[in-house]
């Protein structure tokens, strides 16, 4: 693939992720204690599946960064915790497929449940408050869900992908 062809399917794939990401933050879903279904790791997924390590680390980055100052959260707790959960997720996501040979949605269940491990993390961290990490398990167990649901629409998106 050619270096033009190569960015320009990574520029698609960061305004996917960003489309998402801000669409997901504008909708009320039902869910406790603020848990989103994670729209954005659709893209994360498939470009790691595409691509490889540092394409994932350039999507995700670039979505936090471009997301936030979108929606005017840049540099604001609301920035820092999703930094947290994405870093923690993306992680994750290199561990599970270059170490395992879990399925699409298997790393997406283990994705989701390290965001909301790195989200806990930095809210703890940032309002000095150990007690913030007793919604912990809520979170956890509304992971498995929504992984499942996003690495199916990963697995989905994947496969109907095709380089020219």
């Amino acid at each position: 693939m050619s270096k033009t062809k190569r960015l320009i399917y990574l520029a698609l794939l960061t305004s996917m992720a960003i489309a998402l990401q801000v669409f997901e933050s504008m909708i009320a879903i039902p869910l406790p204690y603020g848990a989103k279904l994670g729209l954005a790791n659709i893209i994360a997924l498939v470009t790691m599946e595409l691509f490889d390590v540092k394409e994932l680390i350039l999507v995700n980055s670039m979505r936090v960064l471009l997301g936030s100052l979108l929606r005017g959260t840049f540099l604001t707790s609301t920035f820092w915790i999703s930094t947290g959960g994405v870093l923690l997720s993306s992680l994750a996501i290199i561990f599970m497929k270059k170490f395992t040979k879990q399925s699409m949605i298997g790393i997406s269940i283990v994705s989701a449940v390290f965001h909301n491990i790195g989200q806990i993390i930095v809210i703890t961290f940032l309002y000095n408050n150990v007690a913030l990490a007793a919604i912990l398990p809520i979170l956890l167990i509304t992971a498995i869900p929504t992984g499942i649901l996003v690495g199916i629409a990963a697995r989905e998106t994947s496969s109907r992908v095709k380089f020219s």
